[in-house]
């Protein structure tokens, strides 16, 4: 949930009248992009990036008070929704509290003795994780959003650019204070899950892969060779954020109707799909706002209700929530499968458990075949997830397929 553009007025209030909609949509998490107060020092734009912290335990007075945090993530909770905050442990804001309050040993520091800038980031200033007082510091903030307002876990931001050894003490302190803490990075390395730092981690490759099968840069084999290989890294538990758009591609890649084009919906229809998927709704996509959004100034969506795109995504987020097959990590289905005559264009699969079962027919392609393959043991009758009729899936299925068409069927 990007709050400065979801509403015209940009708060935590008007972002709090939004979770019945996305409740009534099927969301079981709000991950909050940063509330924190924003840097001044180097801003970017009229109000800066949501990335440069200057204190890591307070609301940013521009969406509000902390007492309207608190209201937010209290409805979220009576609707049955967790709430994720976005936690940026890499670096604070030029002329953040630490800067000035604490000692200069907690900042990498440039040959003039300034706070190091990571990459290009001109507004932020390198933490240094040599300080083992980084690491307390950075776990009491966390801490202090878990015991005292309630949160229910963290995105971590650029988490790799972090020792592995800190995510791991310190998620397993914040475990002790809460079990059922949820962590995602946005990352993709393996040793994530070693210690089990992470539950989850973003799909990176995978949705660069979207894109370019969207554009044609390449085939449907690379994903499906990509699925393979992803299932032999990391642990069966691990969750990979599957993604049409987030809030760095939309504001510097654009938005799905751009970078997808034709392939928008059914690369949506992937990411729900697909084994290990955590699936992600990025705000606008739920209404079908086709608009890149200002990263450091406001740009409200202009108006905000239920459409076709709604209704969309609602079936997609009830096909999760109704076939245990397609759950993220272990507890889902591992998927098989079924050969067909044009795999270059055509994936055919099925996830499975012991008393449900998802067979998705993609043509992810921009050219209408003529699809021939034999189901097996697969055949048999189903529910069309996307029209909730029935479907009977005969033993040798021999059809036309328009370009970037699907058929979800659950049993």
């Amino acid at each position: 949930m990007n709050v400065r553009q979801l509403t015209p007025e940009g708060t935590l209030r008007a972002a709090t009248s939004k979770l019945p909609f996305l409740k009534d949509l099927g969301v079981d998490a709000v991950w909050l992009m940063p509330v924190y107060p924003i840097g001044e020092a180097g801003r970017k734009g009229s109000l800066g990036s949501y990335y440069s912290i200057r204190d890591y335990c307070a609301v940013n007075p521009e969406l509000g008070t902390m007492a309207d945090f608190d209201a937010f993530v209290a409805e979220a909770h009576r609707l049955g929704m967790r709430v994720l905050l976005d936690w940026v442990a890499n670096h604070t804001a030029r002329d953040a509290r630490w800067i000035a309050e604490k000692p200069a040993s907690w900042y990498e520091r440039d040959a003039a003795g300034r706070p190091a800038v990571p990459w290009d980031w001109s507004d932020t200033a390198k933490l240094n994780y040599a300080d083992r007082d980084v690491w307390r510091a950075q776990a009491d903030a966390m801490e202090f959003w878990l015991t005292q307002h309630d949160v229910d876990g963290f995105r971590c931001d650029m988490a790799m650019l972090v020792p592995i050894e800190f995510w791991n003490e310190t998620s397993l302190r914040l475990r002790r204070v809460k079990p059922d803490l949820f962590m995602l990075a946005e990352a993709e390395e393996r040793n994530l899950f070693e210690e089990g730092a992470f539950d989850a981690c973003y799909a990176w490759r995978m949705h660069h892969l979207m894109n370019d099968v969207a554009r044609q840069r390449t085939r449907v084999t690379a994903l499906r060779d990509y699925i393979y290989a992803d299932r032999d890294d990391y642990p069966d538990s691990a969750m990979r954020l599957a993604f049409t758009s987030n809030h760095d591609e939309n504001s510097w890649n654009g938005s799905e109707f751009s970078r997808l084009g034709d392939a928008r919906e059914i690369m949506a229809v992937f990411t729900f799909v697909v084994p290990r998927g955590l699936p992600l709704i990025y705000t606008g996509q739920e209404i079908g706002y086709d608009h890149s959004f200002a990263f450091f100034d406001r740009d409200p969506i202009p108006h905000y209700e239920a459409n076709a795109f709604t209704g969309f995504y609602r079936r997609l987020t009830a096909l999760r929530h109704d076939n245990p097959a397609l759950a993220a990590g272990e507890r889902g289905g591992a998927m098989t499968e079924i050969r067909n005559n044009a795999e270059d264009c055509l994936m055919t699969l099925v996830r499975e458990t012991a008393d449900n079962r998802v067979v998705a027919v993609m043509n992810l392609s921009p050219y209408a075949i003529h699809a021939d393959y034999y189901t097996g043991i697969y055949a048999g009758m189903y529910t069309d997830a996307m029209t909730g009729e029935p479907y009977e899936l005969r033993g040798r299925v021999e059809e036309d397929m328009a370009p970037w068409s699907y058929r979800i069927l659950c049993n």
